[in-house]
């Protein structure tokens, strides 16, 4: 069983003056990110390896985020995470170590939300329903999306083969 968590940067200020990819997070995102961590911690959602974007709204969700997890998880940064496309990060996810049972993606939109639907296989259950239609209505900053897979492999893993186990909004917490 491999399981996969998508998680949104947190909410980011807009300042004209910065490039995209320099935006830090504004007060909103500040409180959502530490929250959302202690829901990953609540939920016994221990990510063996992070995938994080290197923009710097990633960067700072991912610190806030981290103190919860209450142990030390290893961490790549990687630059084409940035903006990346459901493709590129699907691709990304494929070539995980298969020692490595969770994965968290740590990125942006419109990338994780597509790799949400993506990903959704036939829903077993009408709650699985209910999380489907939440992230068709909006992958909002701060949300996190958690998947299972029945495979050994994460080469495995493709559109339609994982089950939604999870959606979880900053305002749901």
């Amino acid at each position: 069983m491999k399981t996969l968590l998508i998680l949104r940067h947190a909410k980011s200020s807009w300042d004209d003056d910065l490039p995209d990819k320099d935006r830090p997070l504004a007060k909103r995102g500040h409180a959502a990110a530490p929250a959302m961590g202690r829901y990953i911690a609540q939920q016994g959602y221990e990510p063996d390896l992070i995938l994080c974007s290197t923009a710097r709204r990633t960067l700072e969700t991912l610190d806030l985020v981290m103190p919860a997890l209450g142990r030390r998880v290893s961490v790549l940064y990687e630059e084409p995470l940035y903006l990346a496309e459901a493709k590129s990060l699907l691709e990304r996810v494929r070539w995980v170590e298969d020692t490595v049972e969770t994965v968290m993606i740590v990125g942006h939109n419109p990338g994780l939300e597509e790799l949400a639907l993506l990903l959704c296989g036939m829903p077993i259950e009408p709650a699985e329903r209910e999380r489907i239609a939440a992230i068709k209505e909006k992958f909002p900053t701060a949300a996190l999306a958690v998947f299972t897979f029945a495979a050994k492999h994460w080469r495995t893993i493709g559109p339609g083969r994982g089950r939604l186990v999870d959606f979880k909004r900053p305002r749901d917490l």
